[in-house]
């Protein structure tokens, strides 16, 4: 949370589900150094109304810089008489629980093959919960979504290179179903930035919106990396082209590359431009709507 605004963008969207009864929000985890990304965070739970758990990273990822941290520049924003524009519901961030720790609270507590996970960044907190929890995985877990790889191009991907180790050992090792929404997805569906500052402002500070004029120098239009997994978890593959079953190999280098295989249980998601269109209009669709508190 911090690297691109299409974290935030996502997020929105999980909130929007939650609203409409399509999804059970069960936690948040953040693979990104420092405390904004928390306070981030919880300023979007507090803006929705929606107190949902955060646990911080873990794992050897290197901590990543460079482009605008949108959550430190919301975090920090103060309005004209030096006070926080956006309300917090926490008061301490270096107290919250890592991932792991978190991960394993929550799959304790719910039926077996309940739970879905969506990862849109660096997978160090993943690889780091099936290093530790690799029964609890199988057991609790039906599937994972991630955005990762680049099968367009032999180009590295960020989230994959962020931590070659964890992302080589999830990509063999996670006992469930992974279906990957590649780099090439979401680079061909581009929100349209006109839209975020047109139809959310909605005469209050609005924390997703901010952040998108504060990392994105308007006019722009974002790529929709990390909303494409969060659709296809959320909604399923019928807005997508889901490939055949098989394996996800990731290199010395950092390059990820699909294997077809009959017996592989890793898929990934294409889109011809008819349904990157129908998606794009999808997402405005959802990111547009008012919380029912606003309504």
């Amino acid at each position: 949370m911090g690297n691109d605004i299409d974290d935030a963008m996502a997020l929105d969207m999980l909130y929007k589900y939650v609203e409409e009864g399509r999804i059970n929000l069960l936690a948040i985890m953040i693979n990104k150094e420092g405390t904004a990304p928390a306070e981030f965070i919880d300023i979007m739970n507090t803006f929705y109304g929606h107190q949902v758990p955060i646990g911080v990273r873990c794992g050897s990822n290197p901590a990543e810089t460079g482009g605008v941290n949108f959550a430190e520049v919301i975090s920090g924003m103060k309005d004209d008489a030096g006070e926080p524009v956006f309300p917090r519901t926490l008061s301490r961030y270096d107290t919250l629980p890592d991932a792991v720790s978190l991960y394993r609270k929550i799959l304790s507590d719910i039926p077996d093959k309940s739970v879905k996970i969506i990862s849109v960044g660096f997978l160090g907190n993943l690889g780091a919960l099936l290093e530790n929890e690799p029964e609890l995985v199988e057991r609790k877990v039906i599937s994972l979504t991630t955005m990762a790889g680049n099968f367009a191009s032999p180009n590295g991907e960020f989230n994959v290179l962020g931590d070659v180790a964890a992302s080589r050992n999830v990509f063999d090792n996670w006992p469930t179903e992974v279906v990957t929404s590649p780099f090439e997805v979401g680079a061909a569906i581009c929100y349209p930035g006109e839209s975020i500052e047109k139809d959310l402002d909605w005469g209050v500070p609005h924390p997703m919106r901010e952040g998108y004029l504060a990392y994105c120098p308007m006019p722009h239009d974002r790529p929709c990396w990390d909303l494409t997994a969060t659709l296809y978890a959320a909604e399923g593959g019928d807005w997508f082209t889901v490939s055949d079953p098989g394996r996800i190999e990731v290199d010395d280098a950092g390059i990820a590359s699909f294997i077809p295989d009959t017996s592989g249980t890793r898929r990934f998601l294409a889109v011809t431009p008819e349904q990157a269109e129908a998606i794009k209009a999808h997402f405005v669709e959802i990111i547009t709507s008012k919380p029912k508190k606003m309504q």
